[in-house]
């Protein structure tokens, strides 16, 4: 028999609450509902039935938690934060099944913020408040906004959107935290006539290039990247506009502004990537040192954190 806080005002059904929950007043849990250890379920929170909610998990006051929903491990849910499970609801019409929601480990959901059915809002991410989420959130994504797009990614240099600048005051590449990547120097000669940069294998490149590829034309609001490579390098120089590109080790996580042709970043092989906030502008030029192999993808973030833990 699990030990539990009720109070006097609360009405919970089920027999599936873990240990050192708190459940405060006018919370209603339906019988079907399976909420774990160490969770803080605030006043006015309704609790369905198909609904699996883990430890040490807060929700705030005023929260509904519909059929189809599940929270995960150490995830907050701000006040009057919505959640949906039905994207063509009618009275009294019931479809057979809802579609699933997955909060993962340690998100958290801001207040007000509204969550279409069906969608995975990753690891760490931050939905903030008043947010309308339409699609599925990246692991350690910062979404805002009607429709929520990302504005940064959280525990970076900055943790706010602001990425770091490419070169420290000396002018030098800023060193970063993200183990085995590095920014690199590339010369740069500007004349009367225009501007050159240039890279030469083993002194500005650190590898042998077999393929390369040109971002271009993309719109500033996309994403893209989100994934490691098994035994792949990287380069990446950005020769006109600016974007930034995230790295992350599964330990620490570096947010770069690329901005100069005379800048470029290495990423080595189990470097989670991403590159966002593309100027209108933006040309990225990446070489690689292998040709184009699916199966050196790592496309799932979790996927990613689980092969670290192995390997390192």
């Amino acid at each position: 028999m699990s030990q539990f806080f009720k109070h006097p005002n609360a009405l919970v059904e089920s027999n599936n609450i873990g240990d050192d929950t708190k459940v405060w007043a006018f919370a209603h849990i339906l019988p079907g509902a399976q909420v774990g250890s160490d969770c803080n379920i605030c006043d006015g929170v309704f609790i369905e039935n198909d609904v699996a909610i883990g430890n040490r998990v807060t929700i705030k006051c005023g929260v509904q938690i519909w059929d189809g929903i599940t929270l995960e491990d150490d995830v907050f849910v701000g006040p009057n934060a919505t959640f949906t499970n039905d994207p063509f609801p009618r009275s009294k019409q019931y479809p057979e099944s809802f579609p699933r929601t997955v909060v993962k480990h340690g998100a958290s959901i801001g207040a007000n913020a509204t969550i279409l059915p069906g969608l995975t809002i990753g690891a760490n991410a931050m939905v903030g408040a008043g947010a309308v989420v339409t699609s599925d959130v990246p692991s350690n994504a910062i979404v805002i906004g009607n429709p929520a797009h990302i504005a940064g990614y959280a525990n970076t240099s900055h943790g706010t959107g602001i990425p770091s600048p490419a070169c420290s005051p000396d002018g030098l590449p800023r060193p970063l935290t993200v183990k085995g990547a590095k920014l690199r120097q590339i010369p740069l000669i500007e004349d009367l006539r225009g501007a050159l940069s240039f890279g030469e294998i083993d002194k500005h490149l650190p590898f042998q290039p077999k393929r390369f590829f040109v971002i271009f034309d993309v719109p500033s609001k996309e994403v893209r990247g989100e994934h490691a490579h098994h035994d792949l390098h990287q380069f990446l120089i950005c020769l006109r506009g600016t974007c930034s590109v995230v790295l992350d080790d599964g330990h620490s996580r570096d947010e770069i502004l690329l901005d100069t042709p005379k800048i470029g970043i290495h990423i080595p092989p189990m470097i989670w990537g991403i590159q966002y906030k593309y100027s209108s502008d933006a040309m990225l030029l990446v070489l690689a040192s292998d040709i184009h192999k699916a199966e050196s993808y790592i496309r799932d973030y979790d996927q990613f954190i689980e092969l670290v833990r192995k390997t390192f």
